[in-house]
């Protein structure tokens, strides 16, 4: 990674015009913190998690000419550990993935010299679509980054392409990860986009092919091949909005995986708004081939967090797959200028197998939030995860989550 680097950055260097040299340098700072309380009370689990932890960022980016340099460190302090963080051999308490760590979060060299082109080569964030199949897991206090070149052209009206190769992923796990749960995932990493975007529809075609070279991460089972499709529009209807999203895709094992399998994936969503007010209904499937651990739909390298609950109970998706049907509502409090920003959303899921139509479970959420000064948000969170009869999948026990956080960016 570091000779991939200063060949990148030598090269740069000697392709950087005279004339750039004259033009100042643009200095942008970066710095991030968040403290965060996190409880979770686990059935089978005698103690309940109580995590206390702070999350620092520092870094800068530097722009001059058609080049940009951006370095940036992380690090995570359990300022409570009262909790098991998958590394700290706490297990007699829940899981809450936010381990200690001190890292290098991101250094990239981007260059924007050809019209209508970005590429960006290093350690970066890699957010595409809306984060189910590749995405950073930024809520989580150490997020995931990808050791990675992207190209991005939009030189063709409407039309967007994105090509990335990505030959190491550095998931949540931070600098002291290891075993199953590696500081990072070496791998031939391609995850391709290319979409239309009119002006109240939009069309996107994705290939997102995930290789895994550790064996101590699920024995290469996480190696996989999907290709789909997604689509989505927003209708004015009156004074209100309807958003509608469809999408589409088809997994099967790639390379190195033992097993031999293929799965569908589906989402249907709607969302109704009228002024501050938001209903949301969805129907989402990760469907399942044979019934065998790791041979239904996966998605390692999505910030999972955001799907199937926050409660996060299938983050690997079961041998005999998931539907998730979601309803939801949301208000946005514009006109009380005490608490600026003041959001509430609560949401309610169902689940069931794809195979079998086993019932898995109900689970609620609500999230809600507010800004203090422009600079320092507040966020509270609740998550319950009520199981249907006998648990169907490892980790199927009633659940139930809060968190309180505070974060700060400059």
């Amino acid at each position: 990674m570091k000779n991939c680097l200063r060949v990148a950055l030598i090269a740069s260097a000697a392709l950087v015009p005279t004339s750039a040299y004259a033009e100042t340098a643009k200095l942008k700072p970066i710095v991030e913190a968040r403290l965060r309380y996190e409880n979770v009370d686990q059935d089978g689990i005698l103690r309940e998690a109580d995590a206390l932890t702070l999350r620092m960022r520092a870094g800068f980016e530097i722009k001059k000419g058609d080049f940009a340099v951006l370095a940036e460190g992380e690090a995570t302090l359990a300022l409570s550990e009262r909790y098991n963080s998958g590394l700290n051999g706490n297990t007699a308490f829940p899981i809450v993935a936010d381990p200690e760590t001190v890292e290098i979060n991101r250094i990239q060299l981007q260059y924007t010299g050809i019209p209508k082109t970005v590429i960006t080569a290093g350690r970066q964030r890699i957010n595409l679509d809306d984060q189910r199949f590749v995405g950073t897991v930024l809520w989580r206090q150490n997020e995931q980054t990808f050791d990675a070149a992207r190209v991005e052209y939009s030189g063709i009206k409407n039309v967007k392409a994105d090509l990335t190769y990505a030959w190491s992923t550095r998931p949540i796990w931070g600098s002291e990860g290891f075993g199953a749960r590696q500081r990072a995932i070496g791998g031939d990493n391609v995850f391709a986009n290319l979409s239309y975007k009119a002006k109240t529809w939009g069309l996107t075609g994705f290939a997102y092919l995930v290789d895994q070279d550790e064996a101590a991460v699920q024995n290469f089972r996480n190696s996989s091949q999907t290709f789909g499709v997604r689509g989505n529009a927003n209708l004015p209807i009156g004074k209100a909005k309807l958003g509608l999203i469809a999408s589409y895709a088809r997994q099967s094992d790639l390379n190195r995986n033992p097993n031999d399998y293929g799965a569908d994936y589906l989402l249907g969503e709607a969302t109704l708004g009228i002024k501050d007010f938001k209903l949301t209904a969805g129907y989402e499937v990760l469907g399942a081939d044979a019934g065998v651990a790791f041979t239904s739909f996966q998605t390692p390298l999505a910030t999972l967090h955001k799907f199937n609950g926050f409660a996060d109970k299938f983050l690997t998706t079961p041998p005999n797959g998931i539907r998730d049907l979601y309803l939801g509502a949301g208000y946005n409090f514009t006109k009380f200028k005490t608490l600026p920003g003041l959001n509430l959303n609560i949401m309610w899921h169902q689940y069931k197998s794809d195979r079998l139509d086993q019932k898995y479970g109900d689970e609620w959420n609500v999230v809600g939030g507010f800004k203090i000064g422009k600079k320092i948000s507040l966020l509270a969170k609740y998550a319950n995860y009520n199981r249907s009869g006998a648990a169907n999948f490892a980790g199927d026990v009633d659940t139930e989550k809060y968190w309180v956080q505070l974060d700060y960016a400059l």
